[in-house]
Parts: C-alpha cells; sequence; structure tokens
C-alpha cells in the first residue's frame, strides 16, 4: 500500500474500530452488572419481606403463612419462586409458585452469608438463585438456623440485555459510520497540501508558473525551498550551458570558415575532397551537438504548440524543395492536438522525419496525428505517423539507424544524423519513436510524446 492517504484512514480505521469495540465491551459489562447487581437487590427484598411476614409458633420457631405479601409467589410460574428449610427440626416451606417444580435448597449456606447463584435447567427457565441463612432462638432459648432460598427467572434479564445490545450495536454503529466520515474529511484536508505540489509541478512543467507557488503548511516550506532551489539551479545550468556552446559555435565558426575557404587552393584534389568532405562532417556534428544541447531544455517549463499548423508549414516548404517528384501528401489530424515543449523541438523531429520520407518516397506521403490513451498512468499521448511509398527500412537496420551517423541508404548525401537527433530529442521527452512498414509499401515512423 503505498497511498499515505490509504495508509492513513486504514490505520486510524483500525484504530477507531478497536476503541469503539473495547468502548462497547467495557458498556455491555457495566449494564450486565449493573442488572445483575438489580436483581440481587430484588432477592434481598424478597427475603426481607420473607421475614417480616414470618411468626413463631407456640414454641417459639420461626413459621411463615400460607398466605405471603408478594402475589408473584401466590402464582404457579410466576418466575419467582421462594423455599424454607429448617435446620434440625424438619421445618418446610415452599410458596405455590413452586408448584410442580422441585429446588434444592442448599442447607450448607454460611449463616448471615448472601449466596448466589445461577440455575440451568434443560427443561425449565435458567433461575438466578440466593440462598440467605439466619439464626433463629426459640422460647425455649435454643438457637435454630434457617435457609432461606429466592430464585427468580433470567428470562427478563436476557430479554433486558439483549435489547440494550441492539440499541448499543445501532449507536455504535451509527457513531462509527459519522467518525470514518469525519475520519476520512480530516485527512483529506490535511493532505490537501500535499495533492496540491503535483498539480502546481504540472503547471511549471507546462510553463504556466516558473516555480511553485502559493501558501503551503510549515511542514512543507522546506520541501517547497528545495523543490524551487531545485527548479532554478537547473534553469540556470541549461542557460549557462547554452551561452557555452553558443560561445563554442561562435568560436568554431571562423576557424572553419577559413578552413572551407582555403579547400580550393588545396592543388592535390583527392586531399582536397577529403578535407572538404571532413570540414563538412565537422560542421554538421557541431549542428549537431549544438541542436542536441537545445534540445536538452526538454524537461523545462515550455508552452503548447499546434501540431497541425506545424505540419502545414513543413508540408509547404518540402512541396517546394521536391517539386519536381510531384509528392502528393495526405494529412489528417484528428482533435487538433498539441505539443507541449519547444516549439523548435518539435519542428526539428518532424523536419527531419518529413524530409526523409519526401527524400525516399515514389510518389505518396502520409502523416496522421491523434491521442492516444496511454497503457501506465502518465495520461493522453500524442501520436505522429508518417508513411511513405518508398523503399523502407529493412528490419535489421531499423535500431542502427537511430545511433548518430548511420545511415541506411548510402547513395544519399547526409552526415546520418537526422534520425538519430530526432530519437533523442524524443526521448528527452520520454516519448517513443517506432519504425515499421507502411502500407504504402514504405517505412512507418510512429512517435508518441506526453502531452503535459
Amino acid at each position: 500500500m503505498r497511498s499515505i492517504h490509504s495508509r492513513l484512514l486504514l490505520v486510524a480505521t483500525l484504530v477507531l474500530l478497536a476503541f469503539l469495540g473495547i468502548g462497547a465491551l467495557a458498556l455491555d459489562n457495566a449494564f450486565r452488572s449493573s442488572i445483575e447487581q438489580g436483581m440481587q437487590q430484588r432477592l434481598q427484598q424478597h427475603v426481607y419481606l420473607l421475614l417480616g411476614a414470618a411468626n413463631a409458633d407456640e414454641k417459639g420457631r420461626m413459621r411463615l403463612p400460607e398466605a405471603t405479601p408478594d402475589p408473584r409467589l401466590e402464582t404457579i410460574d410466576s418466575g419467582l419462586y421462594a423455599k424454607v428449610v429448617g435446620h434440625g427440626d424438619g421445618y418446610h416451606w415452599q410458596s405455590h409458585s413452586l408448584l410442580g417444580r422441585s429446588l434444592e435448597v442448599l442447607t450448607s449456606a454460611r449463616l448471615g452469608v448472601w449466596r448466589y447463584d445461577r440455575l440451568f435447567s434443560p427443561s425449565d427457565d435458567p433461575l438466578y438463585r440466593l440462598h440467605y441463612t439466619i439464626r433463629w432462638e426459640d422460647d425455649a432459648g435454643e438457637p435454630r438456623d434457617y435457609t432461606i432460598m429466592v430464585a427468580e427467572s433470567m428470562l427478563p434479564m436476557r430479554s433486558q440485555i439483549a435489547a440494550f445490545r441492539a440499541r448499543l450495536f445501532y449507536w455504535m454503529g451509527g457513531v462509527s459510520l459519522l467518525l470514518l466520515i469525519a475520519q476520512a474529511l480530516v485527512v483529506a484536508w490535511g493532505l490537501k497540501p500535499l495533492r496540491g505540489i503535483p498539480a502546481q509541478l504540472r503547471r511549471v512543467e507546462s510553463g504556466a508558473i516558473e516555480q511553485i507557488e502559493g501558501d503551503f503548511p510549515q511542514e512543507l516550506s522546506g520541501l517547497i525551498g528545495s523543490i524551487n532551489n531545485l527548479i532554478r539551479s537547473g534553469r540556470a545550468t541549461r542557460d549557462r550551458y547554452r551561452l557555452s556552446l553558443g560561445d563554442l559555435a561562435h568560436s568554431l565558426k571562423t576557424p572553419l570558415s577559413l578552413v572551407r575557404s582555403s579547400v580550393p587552393s588545396i592543388g592535390n584534389p583527392q586531399l582536397r575532397e577529403l578535407l572538404d568532405e571532413q570540414v563538412s562532417r565537422m560542421d554538421a556534428i557541431v549542428r549537431y551537438q549544438l541542436q542536441r544541447a537545445a534540445s536538452s531544455s526538454a524537461t523545462a517549463p515550455g508552452r503548447r504548440v499546434a501540431v497541425a499548423e506545424l505540419i502545414e508549414r513543413l508540408r509547404r516548404t518540402l512541396d517546394k524543395v521536391y517539386r519536381d517528384k510531384s509528392v502528393r501528401t495526405r494529412v489528417e489530424v484528428i482533435a487538433n492536438p498539441q505539443f507541449v515543449g519547444d516549439e523548435a523541438d518539435l519542428l526539428e523531429v518532424l523536419g527531419n522525419l518529413l524530409e526523409n520520407a519526401y527524400k525516399y518516397c515514389t510518389s505518396q506521403v502520409s502523416v496522421s496525428v491523434s491521442m492516444r490513451k496511454s497503457t501506465g498512468s502518465g495520461g493522453d499521448r500524442l501520436q505522429i505517423e508518417i508513411e511513405d511509398d518508398g523503399p523502407g527500412i529493412a528490419p535489421e537496420h531499423r535500431a542502427e539507424v537511430c545511433r548518430r551517423g548511420v545511415r541506411a541508404d548510402t547513395r544519399h548525401s547526409g552526415q546520418g544524423i537526422g534520425l538519430s537527433l530526432a530519437s533523442e530529442i524524443v526521448q528527452l521527452y520520454r516519448g517513443e519513436l517506432v519504425i515499421d512498414d507502411s502500407p504504402l509499401g514504405g517505412a512507418s515512423v510512429r512517435l508518441f510524446l506526453p502531452t503535459g
């Protein structure tokens, strides 16, 4: 997971769900404890009511009346049950609600201690039970122990707990949803400045702005400053490079002119021809290196260039140069795409490719310009395809002709740097140049260039 936004959301969501889960468990446990304490208090009250209703017989022993103060003890299967057992005198009393049921009394309960337990039966309701042992002194002054057992059905308690859990689930679910939405909004708001940096960089690349601008948080000020310094440094280095190459071109211009002007005066024809060829080659190499250096600014801010207009200008020029061949040129442009970069770079690339097409074609040249979806995440790409009906380029020579100084056809004049220069300029723009066979019978050269 490489997204900071996704990481923050995932971690925050897990922490939130953990805390909400722990909170829900704590609330559920507290509610169950409260319900259980309430039931214990009710059972104690029933014990006190039974003790309050107890009477002494003729010997002073504790006896309970037939009718009890709580109506539920008089109703069969009411969910409230009571039983009293005497230790040693065989006394036994139970409420009418126990009719048809059998509940054991734990006579081992300690004196004066509230003893609670749960009683589960496969055929009857689960019960919450209380045992309490008291000591009663009869008229003879002899102490007698009696164990009072009071039990209540746990079904109402379970219903209350189930209802509370349902409400807790809905409330916790609603709170979780609201908190998750708020959390997503907070994370998105917090990361908004980071998302603004790529947009600013795209504007720098397109030439809309010189450097990253805007009001960024203090934590990003160092990063923004470093990026702007890098942009300024790169621009300054590029300018110095261009100036140095300009000085170099100016310095070499005069010596090359002097050498070229001296060539005709050489008496030896072979030496004259060799020297003229080498001077021309030196001149071409210097122009190539200068153009290559100037094109190295492709990653610097550029502007949008109308491709259709540039191709039309080149077509008119080449039609005049090659009027003797009567070349039929078909130009197809879809959606008027634009190139983002230096117009001189695109002019150099298309000029070389179109000139080759005119030079080697028999009578037809085709140019198509369109936009294509990129298979990666780089967005749309500009596609320019130039075809001719000439001899084409053999597959084994297609990689070689993109290297400087290599020509597939030595019958025509040239230094073999046109395709190599075009290929290098395209690579500087992170594009691609592909040579293939054309349906017209000659070569097909396709350019793929990013649009921003």
